[in-house]
């Protein structure tokens, strides 16, 4: 498609978010709950991380992926929006971890909790492709934080979705880091080749 013809990232973000704020609660919870069962598409050996997220607005609740992760024997840990413009840190999280609202008013780990580095993160959007794409609200924050991690070592970003969240094919920008997988209620899309 040219570039003349593609849709602006905010006119697929609206649609994206339109879609998912149309699900009605009971459709969110069982959507939600359906994400545990795929804690096996992970490799998850002795001191894994994964860096789930709090779920805002009306995103996919990890929580029940993150639990199951959790008995498998991955550590957890959530973001920490440090400053405008820069990649996220991570913290350990357990239930009995105190939450603080952060920068942006997201619960996350008060600095109290021990910083880690994740080996998976998951991955809040606003909209996937099946090519690896993601467009999520614009700030940039986790295709910065996914290229930091991945200067430094090998990580899974997995994105977590609605499946009325796809669009056909989203525009893609250099500074775009693409998912090795996309999780949704119906569907393991896995780019990891």
């Amino acid at each position: 498609m040219p570039d003349s013809l593609q849709p602006s990232k905010n006119s697929l973000r609206a649609v994206a978010f339109a879609r998912r704020d149309a699900l009605s609660g009971d459709e969110r919870a069982a959507a939600a709950r359906a994400l545990a069962r795929y804690a096996a598409q992970f490799e998850v050996g002795p001191g894994c991380v994964v860096a789930g997220f709090s779920a805002i607005r009306s995103e996919i609740d990890p929580a029940a992926l993150m639990q199951a992760l959790a008995v498998r024997g991955a550590r957890l840990s959530l973001p920490v929006a440090v400053g405008r413009g820069e990649p996220l840190i991570f913290r350990a999280w357990t239930k009995e971890t105190v939450l603080v609202r952060g920068l942006y008013g997201i619960l996350e780990p008060s600095s109290d909790a021990e910083e880690v580095e994740p080996d998976i993160v998951l991955v809040p959007l606003a909209a996937f492709d099946r090519r690896g794409h993601r467009i999520g609200y614009g700030g940039g924050y986790y295709d910065r934080t996914l290229a930091h991690l991945r200067r430094n070592r090998r990580i899974t970003a997995a994105g977590l979705a609605f499946s009325v969240q796809e669009i056909d094919e989203l525009p893609a920008d250099e500074h775009d880091e693409p998912l090795d997988l996309v999780l949704t209620e119906r569907d393991v899309i896995d780019f990891r080749g």
